[in-house]
């Protein structure tokens, strides 16, 4: 396989799998969670390099899982003791983003694990770094990136109709005896893996807008939830196919040129999606209004 197609490769499984899992979190009014935990899971990722001195890719899930799920219990706490929600997140990811920096500051400013890798990544690299699984042998992001992925896909799948409820109405479902809770940190868990598995390939800062992006886009087309589960990840794709050639033609960032075909792609489809975009809002109240002069 061709660089090329690595690095479209793995662009799309970023784009996609926290596209899927961002759809959750847009649904719950929660999208600035997914941005603290993309943020606030730094200090996780090093601790767990220092701990293990390696960049193993189960380490560092396990590291950013843990601190990804104390960022949601701190802020939880925070709000529940009175202070605002948007207040909350705002200390707790800068907070631990910012010890995070520190951290790699102090004892990995040395190593492959730096404060500029870490922001803004670099997926042109990828391919060069292959791991073997089952004699099968394809760059670590990929494998790392695409398992988290398949997690992903499977955990919702088996919890498909508790994460549903839970997301629309979660006083019925507490009151139907679903663990509302429970399945707010399974969610945070796999935000937190679907950010770390990213951090190698576009970085934290980009990897918030692999989150949001897509599935925003995907809920200007449908109210049904599998449909804009699937579009998240169509779109996510397409993102990353087009953001390739995009830096490809003009000699940019890879991963930026990605997350801006994604928002060119959010603001066509606010302008133009079937149902909820702005010019089919207008000629259908057009329409409305030249029936009603004539009825009258």
């Amino acid at each position: 396989m061709s660089h090329a197609f690595w690095v479209m490769a793995t662009g799309s499984l970023v784009a996609a799998s926290c596209g899927f899992i961002g759809c959750f979190l847009l649904l719950r009014r929660m999208t600035m969670l997914g941005d603290a935990i993309s943020h606030a899971v730094l200090p996780g990722i090093v601790v767990a390099f220092l701990v293990s001195n390696s960049l193993e890719g189960m380490t560092m899930l396990i590291g950013a899982t843990i601190v990804g799920l104390l960022t949601s219990f701190l802020i939880q706490t925070l709000h529940t003791g009175g202070v605002q929600s948007d207040a909350a997140i705002g200390i707790t990811f800068t907070s631990l983003f910012a010890i995070g920096v520190v951290l790699v500051s102090m004892y990995a400013s040395d190593i492959h694990l730096d404060v500029q890798h870490v922001l803004y990544g670099e997926i042109a690299y990828v391919p060069w770094e292959v791991a073997t699984l089952a004699g099968i042998e394809m760059p670590r992001a990929v494998w790392m990136m695409g398992g988290v992925f398949v997690l992903s896909l499977l955990v919702v799948g088996l919890l498909y109709k508790e994460i549903k409820l839970s997301s629309f109405d979660p006083q019925m479902a507490a009151a139907i005896g679903i663990p509302v809770l429970l399945i707010h940190y399974i969610l945070m868990a796999l935000v937190s893996m679907n950010t770390v598995a990213a951090f190698e390939s576009v970085g934290a800062i980009l990897v918030v807008a692999m989150i949001v992006v897509p599935g925003a886009t995907a809920y200007l087309y449908t109210d049904r939830l599998h449909l804009m589960l699937g579009c998240s990840i169509v779109l996510g794709v397409l993102s990353a196919v087009g953001g390739y050639n995009l830096a490809a033609y003009f000699d940019v960032s890879i991963s930026g040129a990605m997350v801006t075909v994604s928002g060119a792609l959010f603001f066509l489809s606010f302008l133009f999606s079937p149902r909820y975009g702005v010019a089919s809002r207008y000629f259908t109240q057009r329409a409305l209004r030249k029936e009603h002069q004539k009825e009258s």
